[in-house]
């Protein structure tokens, strides 16, 4: 057997810029860059980081959060667009693959969006969280099963879930489904408290065994200055700190190097991808550990659309009848039309006899 790789990457927990518009975007392309610098060939940021995630919708009531939320409409990412642009120079620049989260805004919605940018700068997925937890429903739109796809890069096959979609076993599922090697996890971060931390750390410690893939999990931070910004009452002020568990684990369920909880920082750590087989040797729930014909995972991987054409405008051959193109697309709409509706829920389906 061929011997197989060892993969330095690093995980950035670091503090966006509250005040500027470009300010976080400047911060992003400087901890690449050091990143690079540290030899790291693939670099995660915490989610939503740019412009930066909506704290506020956690401590304030929906009526007083307007003015807020327009303001990160003002400064949210358009996808492709001018941060896309300055990301994926960097990657190209420095060879190295990033992933990054955005509020992105797509007219007029806002979505929590996973962006991950090959080492050749290619954009090779753009996903959305397809639940927003709880006070981001406010925030943000629903995602689709389009998004829901494990992408070759540089540096392995790489899945993507954003905080509490890592709670959605059938997302993660989905994602095991397609061989991921690595897991890219992104959480807010300063955010509930050290038991937001602890849970954080439950959880991708459980999808790396799991899975039988490594994880790569970067969280947000706040310094006091920023968290007296946010909220000027001190009780509210509870809520926006701790919660920072930025880690790398291994597919045996293990830190590779102990994790950042506090401060800004990069954690750099070199995978050792000899270590899947390892665990998939002794288990691997979508082979060997699977039992297909009595559990298995639905996955409706279109992307929604608000308008559909039941049909194609027809044209039609020089004969008078339809072009075989014509009918070819008719025939792939009358099959897309018999897609069941229920099919756009990932569910588990159990045979009974």
């Amino acid at each position: 057997m061929a011997e197989k790789p060892k993969i330095r990457v690093a995980a950035v927990q670091i503090a966006p810029d509250l005040d500027t518009p470009t300010g976080t975007l400047d911060r992003v392309l400087a901890a690449t860059a050091e990143a690079a610098a540290k030899g790291a060939r693939l670099v995660v940021f915490p989610e939503t980081f740019v412009p930066w995630y909506p704290y506020f919708s956690f401590i304030r009531p929906p009526m007083l959060s307007g003015a807020e939320h327009i303001h990160l409409y003002d400064n949210a990412v358009v996808v492709p667009g001018p941060v896309t642009e300055a990301v994926a120079a960097a990657a190209r620049q420095h060879g190295i693959v990033v992933v990054l989260g955005v509020n992105e805004r797509d007219h007029g919605t806002l979505y929590n969006a996973q962006l991950i940018f090959n080492a050749d700068g290619t954009l090779v997925l753009k996903r959305r969280k397809i639940t927003p937890t709880f006070h981001e429903r406010m925030i943000w739109g629903q995602g689709d099963g389009a998004g829901l796809k494990v992408v070759d890069t540089a540096v392995g096959r790489i899945g993507a879930l954003a905080c509490w979609e890592h709670y959605n076993p059938l997302a993660r599922y989905a994602l095991m489904a397609q061989h991921e090697e690595i897991h890219v996890a992104q959480f807010p971060g300063s955010l509930v408290g050290q038991i937001f931390a602890d849970q954080i750390e439950v959880t991708i410690r459980h999808h790396a065994l799991e899975s039988g893939c490594f994880v790569v999990n970067a969280t947000g931070w706040l310094t006091e200055e920023q968290i007296a910004k946010i909220s000027p009452e001190e009780g509210p002020r509870r809520g926006l700190r701790g919660g920072c568990m930025t880690a790398i684990i291994s597919p045996e369920g293990n830190h590779i190097v102990p994790p950042l909880t506090s401060g800004e920082g990069i954690l750099v750590a070199d995978l050792d991808m000899a270590l899947i087989v390892k665990r998939k040797r002794m288990m691997d729930s979508v082979g060997h550990y699977a039992r297909p014909e009595l559990l298995s995972l639905l996955w409706d991987d279109r992307a929604t659309a608000p308008m559909r054409k039941s049909h194609p405008t027809p044209s039609f051959s020089t004969s008078g009848g339809p072009s075989d193109e014509t009918d070819s697309t008719f025939r792939a709409a009358e099959a897309d039309a018999d897609r069941a509706a229920d099919q756009r829920v990932a569910i588990l389906r159990s045979s009974t006899r």
